[in-house]
């Protein structure tokens, strides 16, 4: 079997012989040139195993193609059974669930004990603020009627001298007409108010009420009285706007 190729080369890629591997012998073989173009030039190579001058045996050329190189980011997969964890052992000197539970159970009766204490504890306070928010509200409430009372009399003190001209002027028949119109009104507007005009002849005679200006005694009569209302007293509810001007008759 011959050793020898045959390989067409570019002539403007060959130089001079072409270029070879170690120890082989390229001949080659110019053909003529017919006008301006250039033939191909023909490049033989030596093949053979066996150098035939040396007698030695060639040695291949090193591929130009690296070789794989093993990727040592990729980790490799080891497949391994999973450990089996061992159960944990009971402590020696645990506790019984019976006896568990009855810590437990105990602990929660305790604990709704103290509980229904607080809970018993708060509705007593509560109660007790719900009382003195109550007196406190009723107290108030007096106040302000004590103080609306009081205005009223203030008032009506200042319209008595009013009333005594207009019970003259009645006593004396000067009042009629229109002037005996308004005198009504006023009288109606006061006794609305709580006025209340007191003192008449023949009534017991009360020193709280009646202010005593003549003394007389008799014997027609059993207990001290009223003989003569000079002016009359007014009262506004419990409160004695002012007591009555009388004349007071005695048994001898």
């Amino acid at each position: 079997m011959s050793g020898f190729h045959a390989d067409s080369v570019d002539p403007g890629a060959a130089g001079n012989g072409g270029p070879g591997r170690p120890g082989d012998h390229d001949k080659s073989a110019s053909a003529g040139k017919s006008g301006n173009d250039e033939q191909p030039r023909i490049v033989i190579r030596d093949k053979r195993r066996i150098d035939p001058h040396a007698g030695e045996t060639r040695q291949p050329m090193e591929s130009s193609v690296p070789e794989p190189q093993p990727d040592d980011s990729v980790e490799p997969i080891i497949d391994a059974e999973p450990e089996q964890q061992e159960a944990p052992e009971p402590a020696s000197g645990s506790v019984p669930d019976s006896a568990t539970d009855e810590a437990e159970t105990d602990d929660r009766l305790s604990d709704v004990d103290r509980l229904t204490s607080e809970l018993a504890e708060r509705t007593n306070d509560l109660q007790r603020v719900n009382a003195e928010y109550a007196n406190y509200r009723k107290r108030s409430e007096r106040e302000r009627e004590g103080l609306v009372s009081i205005a009223q009399a203030s008032l009506i003190a200042e319209l008595l001298p009013v009333l005594d001209d207009i019970d003259r002027a009645d006593q004396h028949g000067d009042l009629n007409g229109g002037f005996k119109n308004v005198a009504d009104s006023l009288r109606g507007v006061l006794e609305r108010a709580g006025l209340e005009a007191f003192g008449s002849d023949g009534e017991p005679f009360d020193p709280s009420v009646h202010e005593a200006v003549a003394h007389a005694t008799s014997p027609d009569v059993e207990s001290e009285s009223v003989s003569g209302v000079m002016r009359r007293g007014y009262r506004q509810g419990d409160r004695v706007l002012r007591p009555a001007m009388v004349a007071v008759v005695a048994p001898e």
